[in-house]
């Protein structure tokens, strides 16, 4: 059997996870916070039929190697950490991070998340929490008797409010931002939340502002930095190196059809 089949077969398969890719950033075009993926791919091991250097002759050596390669695969989705394009809310619990960082927030199971999704709420006891009810880390609880109008975040995460009948705001709680020397190696769970991992490495906690964090923008929320444009190239390159993959194949069937039909 001719090893172009198998070959162009791996072709086939990664331009097949690579539309998967592709098509879960279009998907997340208007999704705050999401951080598109990019498919990498390596080529398989190779058959090695001729050894670089070998003798060919009393005094002389093959200069190249003959090898024959078995395809590619897919090596990794890199998810790339470029800042998305700002939406102003005006909503006084929208927050967006100009910088590094990730806000944190305490999953059910008490466990770390970490998300740039800035879009918090007021829950029922008043606490600043995610769409799913996640609180921020460490929790920040506005007082009963302050307007949610009232609530003034500052650049360097200080939230403040300002109770009915005063004039003057009270600090209710300190932001605090969590980064990572390999931001890439962070394991995505959904729900616009990460987890750390080894590969991550442990988080780097501190201050808006302070340390290499990015500072905290009120009334913002950062969107998806998905390029349409971009994947729609992304989309034609892959649909064609799909159809050449294919077309490998049916000229590997028509070239088998041939030797079959050949008669002594």
């Amino acid at each position: 059997m001719m090893r172009a089949l198998w070959t162009a077969a791996t072709g086939m398969t990664t331009q097949q996870q690579n539309m998967d890719v592709i098509s879960n950033n279009l998907a997340n075009v208007n999704t705050t916070g999401y951080k598109k993926q990019r498919a990498e791919f390596q080529d398989l091991i190779y058959q090695t039929l001729r050894q670089p250097g070998a003798t060919s002759g009393p005094d002389t050596i093959y200069p190249a190697a003959m090898q024959a390669g078995h395809g590619a695969r897919l090596s990794a989705t890199n998810r790339i950490f470029t800042q998305g394009s700002y939406q102003a809310t005006g909503n006084p619990t929208d927050m967006v991070i100009d910088g590094d960082g990730f806000f944190q927030v305490t999953m059910p199971d008490g466990t770390i998340g970490y998300t740039r999704d800035g879009s918090f709420k007021l829950d029922e006891t008043r606490r600043l929490v995610t769409s799913d009810g996640y609180p921020l880390e460490p929790e920040i609880t506005i007082p009963e008797d302050a307007p949610a109008d009232s609530i003034t975040i500052g650049s360097d995460g200080t939230v403040s409010a300002t109770p009915a009948g005063q004039d003057t705001p009270e600090e209710v709680g300190q932001i605090t931002l969590a980064r990572f020397v390999n931001p890439a190696g962070l394991s995505a769970q959904g729900k616009n939340i990460f987890y750390q991992t080894n590969a991550s490495g442990d988080a780097i906690v501190g201050n808006p502002g302070e340390d290499g964090a990015g500072t905290i923008t009120q009334g913002y929320l950062e969107m998806s930095n998905v390029q349409v444009a971009d994947e729609m190239v992304n989309m034609i390159v892959a649909q064609r190196a799909y159809e050449s993959n294919s077309k490998a194949i049916t000229t590997c069937d028509s070239m088998l059809e041939i030797a079959n039909g050949l008669k002594r």
